[in-house]
């Protein structure tokens, strides 16, 4: 089943990201709100067609590495303050979930199953999404730190070289 691959593999960005963030507050509700976006925005994409591909696809993937620096960037201020960093949930779950807009057009002209493949990725999302909230609670403090600041690190290199410019 290459949709259920497909959708495993689109989450796992969220995983990543979740479990480097320093205590986020409420957790299931981001990991739901994570989750029903990995379904709404591969839906949305997976009927704007062939010929929005290259308008869609540059400007998902522009926004949603400005919206991955913005986070990086508000990580390394907070971590400089020795404060934990305030991002707002719907924040996170839009910037972590917008680049399946533009996976999803691809994977619409592939010819997938789009009700197995948009449920597998919302599913995948909030489990991978709820799992690394739930350990990232329980990583001491002086680590959480260091991976706010290697995080903020990351995610803002990641929004730099994803823009297409």
């Amino acid at each position: 089943m290459p949709e259920i691959l497909a959708a495993i593999i689109t989450a796992m960005d969220v995983l990543t990201i979740y479990l480097l963030l320093p205590q986020i507050k409420y957790r299931f509700w981001l990991s739901l709100w994570t989750g029903a976006l990995h379904m709404i925005f591969p839906f949305i994409g997976f009927h704007v067609g062939e010929w929005l591909i290259t308008y869609i696809t540059n400007l998902a993937q522009n926004v949603s590495g400005l919206l991955l620096s913005m986070i990086g960037v508000q990580l390394l201020l907070a971590a400089k303050g020795s404060k934990p960093a305030q991002v707002p949930v719907i924040l996170l779950a839009i910037t972590t979930s917008l680049d399946t807009f533009s996976v999803s057009v691809s994977f619409g002209m592939l010819q997938l199953k789009e009700t197995l493949l948009i449920c597998s990725m919302g599913v995948f999302a909030f489990l991978f999404s709820y799992i690394a909230l739930v350990l990232n609670k329980n990583i001491p403090a002086k680590i959480g730190a260091y991976l706010q600041i290697f995080a903020g690190i990351a995610l803002l290199l990641m929004g730099i070289f994803s823009f297409d410019l």
